[in-house]
């Protein structure tokens, strides 16, 4: 089972912190060193160390921006005499390093040695805050530039976190809510309301949970925000999960709430219950041939399982009841199936809860050849299911019996595991 990546977010969110909390993790830091070293990008380094904070301990990620520290040096190698062209350069830098549009710094990740994957985090991450930038300040998507998302320490940290998921190989991300605090902020534009309008607008596109605590400040950034929605594959946490792995990354903002963003590998526990659908109709009149149809078009459609039980009707007509089991989200499109197809009339809808054992489809090299499997975890240990394709294709290529290439594969399916 691959583990999952819950983001605790009752500190907010940002993007230093969230690479603080994966390097904690254990993502690479050598694999990071050497991406950022490959972007075409000057005037910053990066800083690794741990802190306390409230006492705990945690992982820092800080980008140090040279501009910020350097001015006196310049001014110091120029002379005074040249203060006037130093200011002049350094203002330009300055300039030059705020504003950069979308399509710059997508060619800024092209040219780095991201993986692919990597590349594709950090592209995603970026076109959400610039959606979001555009929709805040209402302009078109390739006019919006970066200035207060911070051009370089931004790219850093973006380019950051997209290297650390792909290092730590995750594909799955919980995050329930995120916690922003209230208030006002001041930025370039004067004193705007928290969450800032591009965090607005990326929790508005993307369906972001909010929860307001009773603090002032901006607990969410707008480049936390993107993070989130790029990564987010699900709000709900399993009922019942084991902890693999924990790391924690601090913010640099001092609130009274600890600046901390808590990752953590999760693994769900046993069996899980979810739930699902049953769609029932009572059908009289379709001929079997019709019925047979439906069943394929269905389960084409991405039902579960779809069943027919003969029933005797009013004034004892037989029929057929037909079972449709799905997920929530299916329900409209095998209805709009149902209704099209048969006659019937309505449709009812039955929410039920189910106990799944956890499962994983496997490929297995067995004696003769290839063959997929599903292995469950049972509360005894592990059992093993050959899959009816795979059996039938064996069968065919060596000539023997279903139930002979059956317990073949079960056999060595369960010394293999």
């Amino acid at each position: 089972m691959s583990c999952k990546l819950y983001l605790e977010c009752y500190a907010g969110i940002s993007g230093d912190m969230t690479v603080a909390a994966l390097l904690d993790l254990g993502a690479d830091e050598n694999v990071l060193k050497e991406v950022l070293e490959s972007l075409p990008l000057h005037g910053f380094e990066t800083k690794i160390s741990r802190v306390s904070k409230n006492g705990l301990d945690a992982c820092d990620f800080d980008v140090i921006l040279e501009h910020e520290n350097h001015d006196h040096d310049m001014e110091y190698l120029h002379g005074h005499e040249h203060h006037h062209h130093h200011d002049h350069e350094h203002h330009h830098g300055h300039h030059h390093h705020e504003h950069r549009g979308l399509s710059e710094i997508l060619g800024i990740i092209e040219e780095s040695s991201m993986t692919k994957r990597g590349k594709e985090i950090a592209v995603r991450i970026f076109e959400i805050i610039a959606e979001a930038e555009a929709k805040a300040h209402g302009i078109p998507v390739e006019n919006v530039h970066f200035h207060e998302v911070g051009a370089v320490d931004s790219i850093v940290d973006i380019v950051a976190v997209a290297t650390c998921i792909d290092n730590l190989g995750i594909e799955e991300v919980i995050v329930p809510v995120l916690y922003e605090g209230r208030g006002m902020v001041r930025c370039q534009h004067g004193v705007i309301p928290i969450p800032v309008p591009a965090t607005a607008a990326v929790v508005a596109n993307y369906g972001l949970h909010l929860h307001h605590i009773d603090m002032e400040g901006e607990f969410v950034t707008p480049t936390g925000a993107a993070i989130v929605a790029a990564l987010k594959t699900s709000d709900k946490l399993p009922s019942r999960y084991q902890v693999k792995k924990m790391g924690i990354g601090a913010g640099k903002r001092n609130y009274e709430r600890a600046s901390l963003l808590r990752a953590m590998l999760i693994e769900d526990a046993g069996e899980e219950t979810d739930t699902i659908y049953k769609l029932e109709s009572n059908i009289d009149d379709c001929s079997g041939e019709v019925l047979g149809y439906v069943m394929d078009l269905l389960l084409e459609a991405g039902a579960k399982d779809v069943h027919y039980t003969p029933v005797f009707m009013k004034k004892n007509r037989p029929g057929y009841q037909l079972n449709v089991i799905c997920k929530e989200d299916m329900i409209e499109t095998l209805e709009t199936i149902i209704f099209n197809e048969t006659t019937t009339i309505g449709i009812r809808k039955v929410p039920m809860k189910r106990s799944v054992l956890k499962r994983e489809n496997k490929t297995i090299h067995t004696s003769l050849g290839n063959a997929k499997v599903k292995v469950c975890s049972v509360p005894s240990g592990t059992r093993c299911y050959p899959e009816y394709s795979s059996v039938i294709e064996l069968c065919r290529e060596h000539q023997k019996s279903f139930q002979e290439v059956y317990q073949i594969i079960l056999g060595e399916c369960n010394s293999d595991l």
